[in-house]
């Protein structure tokens, strides 16, 4: 037995759900949980990419936290390459690709992919990168290094 009963609130961007259901020893429960309206039914709600890149004759590296919304349509691996360029202006390849893996198990519904990328800090498109879309005013790069 499972039942959603009607939302608690919602907003543009999630909403407040509980549920009723009976757990194995037949008692009835109920769990509140958040979900994102706008989550189409695909494997994740999101990407999240880290890029380490480190330049050539340089023994220290740069660490950068873009990360977006999967459209519709679009694989994970394309989402992490398109908010990478979008958010860092850099370019790069695609190494793999985990499986969806739970944010906040118990509140959310909300998953992401972990996606690693290969960035050339060599290549010329990728020497002076400067941040693409609606959010390059908002977000700035600001390199550092990374003590391993």
């Amino acid at each position: 037995m499972e039942s959603q009963e009607p939302l608690i609130s919602e907003g543009e961007w999630v909403k407040l759900e509980k549920t009723t259901y009976m757990d194995p020893t037949g008692k009835t429960r109920t769990w509140e949980s958040v979900k994102r309206t706008t989550r189409k039914e695909q494997s994740a709600d999101g990407v999240a990419v880290i890029p380490v890149l480190q330049r050539t004759l340089h023994y220290e590296c740069i660490v950068l936290f873009p990360a977006g919304l999967i459209d519709d349509g679009e694989t994970p691996e394309a989402a992490a390459l398109r908010e990478l360029e979008e958010e860092t202006g850099y370019k790069g390849d695609v190494a793999e690709c985990s499986p969806a893996v739970c944010m906040d198990p118990g509140l959310t519904k909300c998953t992401t992919h972990i996606v690693t990328v290969t960035i050339n800090g060599d290549d010329a498109e990728n020497l002076r990168p400067k941040p693409k879309g609606d959010l390059c005013l908002l977000v700035n790069s600001h390199p550092g290094t990374l003590s391993i």
